[in-house]
């Protein structure tokens, strides 16, 4: 029987047999998907990265967090020094991420609680983007640490070569030193992100087979009824 356009896209609906025969099997997917939805949603309230500097005048050390929408910490104090290196202040970077950084992550969500009902393929293309979602923030990061820290002002009091603080670890720049590492909410998206690996492998797992039947690629054999595996 030919399949139209929205059964390809959606995939084939599972048998009542067969769902009784492999719950599990189809059950599995789903939890470890909305899982990774759950876990994404929470990223927004939770810090996505800490800075902490340690300069001779903070003997305690300053320290910055970064959300999705906003910094915390001793933000003015950061600034405060980077102005006399002629860096521009940390607020004036990622408007538009911050801005926008709630609705995405929503959305991506979103797209994940999706790809539970999708079928096929496209669960695959639905759920990419949470997939990938801690190494861009990671990257787009790094790309606001690259262009402060190389774009300094040339008139400041202070004149140092430009540098790029590391998104991860310690640098040194001078007589200050950094420490960065990642915060809860990175660390959620991350664990989104596996749960999203391992829920995909079992989706295609428990969907192509029937994929297969639907499309007549490749018939496979019906699932064995209870009397038949005790007779075994």
């Amino acid at each position: 029987m030919a399949t139209t356009l929205w059964q390809r896209l959606v995939g084939p609906r599972v048998p009542p047999d067969e769902l009784a025969a492999r719950r599990w099997r189809y059950r599995l997917p789903t939890l470890l998907l909305f899982a990774a939805a759950v876990a994404l949603i929470t990223t927004p309230f939770l810090p996505m990265w800490r800075m902490r500097l340690h300069a001779p005048q903070y003997p305690g050390g300053l320290e910055v967090v970064a959300h999705l929408t906003h910094l915390e910490g001793d933000v003015a104090e950061v600034d405060g020094l980077n102005h006399y290196i002629g860096m521009r202040p940390l607020g004036e970077a990622a408007v538009l991420e911050r801005a926008v950084g709630v609705y995405a992550v929503v959305g991506l969500a979103l797209l994940v609680a999706a790809a539970i009902f999708i079928h096929s393929w496209w669960a695959a293309v639905l759920t990419l983007p949470a997939l990938l979602f801690p190494a861009v923030f990671l990257a787009d990061l790094k790309f606001w640490l690259y262009a402060w820290g190389t774009n300094l002002d040339p008139t400041a009091p202070l004149t140092i070569e430009p540098f790029v603080p590391p998104v991860l670890g310690e640098g040194v720049v001078g007589q200050f030193r950094t420490v960065a590492s990642p915060g809860l909410g990175l660390y959620m998206a991350t664990l989104a992100s596996l749960l999203i690996a391992i829920g995909l492998y079992h989706h295609r797992r428990a969907y192509e087979p029937l994929h297969e039947d639907m499309t007549g690629e490749a018939p496979r054999a019906p699932a064995p009824t209870p009397e038949a595996a005790g007779a075994r």
